[in-house]
C-alpha cells in the first residue's frame, strides 16, 4: 500500500514538472512540441493504416493457425 502512495506522488511530481515546463517556454519551442506530436501522430496513426496490414489476420483463419505461424517462426533456427 506504501508504493502506491510513492508511485503516485511521484506521477504528480512528473506531471507538474513538465506541466510548468511547457507553461515557460518560449513561442517557437511550444511551435516545435507541436511539429514533433504531428509527426508522431503521423507516422503511428496514418502510416500504420496504410503501411502496417494485419499479417496473420490476411493469411490465417483460426486462432490455432495463427499461434502455429508465431511458434514456427519463433523455434526457427537461423540458417548460417
Amino acid at each position: 500500500m506504501h508504493y502506491k502512495i510513492n508511485l503516485m506522488k511521484l506521477l504528480k511530481n512528473i506531471f507538474f514538472f513538465y506541466k510548468e515546463g511547457f507553461k515557460n517556454m518560449s513561442t517557437t519551442s511550444k511551435r516545435l512540441w507541436l511539429i514533433i506530436f504531428l509527426k508522431l501522430i503521423i507516422m503511428f496513426g496514418v502510416l500504420k493504416v496504410f503501411f502496417f496490414k494485419n499479417y496473420l489476420n490476411e493469411r490465417y483463419e483460426t486462432d490455432t493457425e495463427k499461434i502455429e505461424h508465431i511458434s514456427d517462426e519463433l523455434t526457427k533456427i537461423p540458417n548460417k
